[in-house]
């Protein structure tokens, strides 16, 4: 009997990264080990200088109890190798939202767009009347309005450096060239219904490169970390063709990056630190980026009007990685977690659902909004979702619990934007009601 109790004492399991790769060979692991002791065994594998908190998953579930509760509550057999994924968390923590600090009036029609500087200082603001507003966040007042709009301002992008505002109408998509790609930020890319995509100058006011080929309206456009933008994957300095993703029966509609929320903010983080010289952000942005992104390909995630989503990795391969499914409606936002982990999916069918960043596995739905979600943000330390909704309300998820954390209603009407500051410390809405709320902790 006592060799028998010894044996069941130890489980043999081999920790992986996200993509696969072992740490080191197969080991037994005491049954009484939990995610604690876990971490000490990876970051004295990994040699880690500073100690970083990491969480462990077996298929997906995360593991938050000793290894032999899990086994047991999960049946697992441990005759196999148990196969546990670390993954690296944030080490600082957002606080979930929870009051709105401030209502603010001034555009005249339904907000349609909302988006933080990459600082978090800054909030812009587009909508059906036609005008971009930039509001002062101290004193929450309008700093400026930008007219020159004859119709809807659809989408509003800032440019990683934070100095320019990029925004149109009838252009379906805006995505800055990163900083770490070039700083000072001057080049952009917009999708547009007349089916071509072009490539801006800011320095020189005009279109520099118009990429056509597309047959009919673009809908949605990201520029990507190693030089690549859409379904149609394009090489940014002579605008060549280089890869066309087919997989689509219908529209995209939608497109996400694994390294989008990197891109966005640039060298900015949630320390708030600010930089001399745009070859100081550009190196900052650089070192952020390839942490972000690590040895593997960047991936792409795209939602289309047949209510199916594909994982892509572009640079590796034009077949899809895999086909998500699971939505019974129109997918309206693709958004991947901060640190590539998750991808979350909006859908008019009322539901959020959460997915692996890395394969694309289904792994949880978030129900709660009874209406359909418009857009939804993530909390900078990928901890927390944020979703608003036509039924008036945002609401706040935990994404380790898979539970609601937050219902913030105090909207009049439907809510078609909302932003998560990079800063972690606000939100900030929009919809149908014309009043922009701001939301704390």
């Amino acid at each position: 009997m006592e060799i028998e109790t010894e044996t069941t004492n130890n489980v043999m399991c081999l920790l992986t990264d996200p993509e696969g790769n072992p740490l080191g060979a197969p080991m037994y692991f005491p049954q009484n080990a939990g995610p604690q002791q876990l971490s000490q065994i990876v970051n004295k594998l990994l040699n880690n200088e500073e100690k970083l908190p990491y969480a462990f998953y077996i298929s997906d579930h995360e593991l938050l109890v000793p290894l032999g509760s899990y086994l047991e509550k999960h049946k697992v057999s441990v005759e196999k190798v148990l196969s546990i994924v670390y993954q690296p968390q944030a080490v600082f923590r957002i606080r979930p939202v929870n009051r709105c600090s401030a209502t603010i009036a001034g555009h005249t029609e339904a907000v349609l767009s909302v988006a933080f500087s990459p600082d978090g200082r800054q909030l812009a603001s587009g909508s059906g009347d036609t005008t971009v507003r930039l509001w002062d966040l101290n004193t929450q007042t309008p700093m400026f309005k930008c007219t020159g709009h004859k119709n809807w301002v659809l989408c509003i992008a800032w440019s990683a450096d934070g100095k320019h505002l990029g925004h149109k109408k009838w252009i379906t998509g805006i995505s800055w060239e990163p900083v770490h790609l070039n700083a000072p930020c001057r080049r952009f890319v917009s999708a547009s219904k007349d089916g071509d995509a072009r490539i801006w100058d800011v320095s020189l006011r005009k279109c520099v490169i118009c990429l056509s080929g597309h047959t009919l309206a673009v809908t949605c456009v990201k520029w990507g970390g190693d030089g690549d933008c859409t379904i149609k994957v394009w090489e940014t300095t002579q605008g060549k063709l280089i890869r066309e993703l087919k997989g689509h029966g219908h529209w995209v509609n939608s497109l996400a990056l694994s390294t989008e929320y990197a891109l966005r903010t640039g060298a900015f983080d949630h320390t708030g630190k600010q930089y001399s010289s745009p070859e100081e952000m550009k190196k900052a942005a650089l070192e952020r980026y390839n942490k972000i992104k690590g040895n593997a390909p960047e991936r792409l995630v795209s939602g289309s009007d047949d209510f199916t989503m594909f994982l892509w990795e572009p640079a590796v391969s034009k077949q899809p990685k895999t086909r998500m499914t699971g939505h019974q409606q129109l997918v309206n936002h693709v958004y991947f977690s901060p640190d590539g982990q998750w991808v979350a999916s909006a859908s008019f069918d009322k539901s959020i659902k959460l997915w692996n960043g890395t394969t694309g596995k289904f792994v949880a739905v978030f129900r709660g909004h009874v209406g359909p979600v418009y857009q939804i943000s993530w909390s900078a330390d990928s901890r927390l979702l944020l979703s608003g909704s036509k039924d008036s309300t945002l609401k706040v998820w935990d994404i380790r619990t898979q539970k609601l954390k937050q219902d913030l209603p105090g909207h009049a009407d439907e809510v078609f934007a909302v932003d998560w500051s990079p800063d972690g410390e606000k939100v900030a809405s929009g919809g149908k009601d014309r009043v922009l709320k701001l939301w704390m902790g």
